[in-house]
C-alpha cells in the first residue's frame, strides 16, 4: 500500500485592517485650558500631561489639533468622551 501526498496550493491569508481615523480636537474661546488637560487625560487611556499640554497647545495655536488616530469604534468613543467633558471633537478617517 502505497501513500500519496497531495500537493495543496498555499492559502496566503491576510487580514484587512480596519480603517483608522483621527479625533481631533477644535480650538473653543469657553474651556479652561487646564480643564482641557485634566478631559484629554481622563478620555484617552494612557495619555500623560505632556501629552495632553501639547495637544491643547495646538488646538489653542492652530485651531485644531490631533488627539489620536486608531479604529472608528474607539475614535467615536474617545470623541464622544470629549464631547461629554464639553470640549469640541469630531472624527474623520485617515487616508
Amino acid at each position: 500500500m502505497s501513500t500519496q501526498i497531495v500537493d495543496r496550493p498555499s492559502v496566503a491569508t491576510t487580514r484587512k485592517l480596519a480603517p483608522r481615523y483621527r479625533v481631533l480636537l477644535h480650538n473653543d474661546d469657553f474651556n479652561p485650558m487646564e480643564h482641557v488637560v485634566a478631559s484629554l487625560m481622563e478620555v484617552v487611556n494612557g495619555m500623560t500631561q505632556p501629552q495632553a499640554v501639547d495637544i491643547m497647545m495646538e488646538a489653542h495655536t492652530n485651531g485644531i489639533a490631533l488627539v489620536i488616530t486608531c479604529v472608528q469604534e474607539h475614535a467615536e468613543f474617545y470623541c464622544e468622551g470629549l464631547r461629554g467633558k464639553g470640549l469640541t471633537s469630531t472624527i474623520e478617517p485617515a487616508e
